[in-house]
């Protein structure tokens, strides 16, 4: 059972999101939070002291555990790598496409030019998250799972590939929530193209 301190915590960032969603970051001020979640001024302080902070924590409570979840399926001693993969890139996108997820991504880009938060939004999310794939490839590579290259650039392409069929529907705005079923089948495509280039060389295959 959620404390009271809690219970009001949630209600701010409720009340929060529903107005950047309405607002926009910029237009949006602590007034407006305040009078849409109902609470005087001291309390919404008292949890908040800007809306910068109030922001970032929307945007870290809406994936934070899930994100930790996700990672821990790059598990450096599962012996089949692809498996790995595809439980890797399932939770990820299960995670990306939840509907309050997709809502602050959508408001994190629309607010990116705007302001510095698209930066601090990019290094809490993508940046992190390309780093621990990066480190989890770069380890698979040394003990032969995959072909040597670079773990970065091999970890934006993993994540390009495991996007590429949603991406675009989603940022126009057209995409309907996927199911588990159509989210694994894309991942599994995605992993399949991803092996291709990076799996392990066949005996007698000349490396670059």
């Amino acid at each position: 059972m959620k404390t009271k301190s809690e219970t009001k915590r949630q209600e701010i960032l409720k009340a929060a999101t529903e107005v950047f969603q309405e607002a926009g970051f910029e237009r949006t001020s602590m007034e407006d939070i305040r009078k849409r979640a109902g609470f005087c001024k001291a309390t919404l302080y008292s949890y908040f002291p800007s809306k910068e902070e109030l922001f970032m924590e929307i945007v870290i409570d809406a994936s934070e555990a899930h994100f930790q979840a996700t990672l821990d399926a790059l598990d450096p001693s599962y012996d089949d790598i692809k498996q790995a993969l595809v439980g890797f890139g399932t939770r990820l996108l299960s995670l990306l496409y939840l509907t309050p997820v997709q809502a602050v991504r959508r408001l994190v880009v629309s607010e990116a030019g705007r302001s510095e938060l698209g930066k601090k939004c990019y290094e809490v999310g993508p940046v992190r998250s390309v780093a621990a794939v990066a480190d989890y490839l770069g380890k698979a590579m040394e003990k032969g799972k995959l072909r040597q290259a670079n773990p970065q650039v091999a970890a934006v392409h993993l994540k390009g590939l495991l996007e590429a069929e949603w991406i675009d529907p989603f940022m126009f705005q057209v995409l309907e929530v996927p199911s588990s079923d159509e989210l694994t089948a894309s991942v599994e495509r995605a992993v399949t193209v991803f092996m291709a280039a990076y799996g392990p060389l066949s005996s007698g295959t000349p490396s670059e």
